[in-house]
């Protein structure tokens, strides 16, 4: 019998993966929480997976200096603020009858901002 835990890990690490792709077109869905989401599933359910997955171009690009360095570059930065920006503006227009929860997005909004502005380390260049 296989390892029920293993299982979960791996359906949760494709589904993470597919909502992570569909981030990269849509612009109000981000992309790198569910592909950080995607190395960590992989990593406790295969290895195969897991080596996979980091040898994508996706991941070198965008995800293997954070990983590695907790570092990106200001173009990765930029996509994630935009990405962002979008779905807690989206959330901003439709609370518009609930004040105090306008106050809490914009609140998160901009610590998400201050922490990837000052907390995330800047690469100088692309090929980093």
């Amino acid at each position: 019998m296989k390892n029920p835990f293993r299982i979960v890990c791996i359906v949760l690490g494709f589904i993470c993966l597919g909502l992570g792709s569909l981030g990269v077109v849509l612009p109000f869905l981000p992309s790198f929480p569910f592909f950080l989401a995607t190395v960590f599933f992989f990593a406790k359910s295969s290895k195969r997976l897991h080596d996979w997955f980091l040898s994508t171009s996706l991941y070198k690009k965008h995800f293997q200096s954070y990983v590695e360095r907790k570092a990106m570059t200001w173009t990765t930065k930029i996509s994630i603020l935009i990405s962002l920006t979008l779905v807690f503006g989206t959330g901003f227009v439709m609370m518009k009858r609930v004040p105090m929860a306008r106050v809490v997005l914009v609140v998160v909004w901009l610590c998400h901002v201050l922490y990837f502005i000052f907390g995330v380390k800047t690469l100088k260049s692309e090929t980093c």
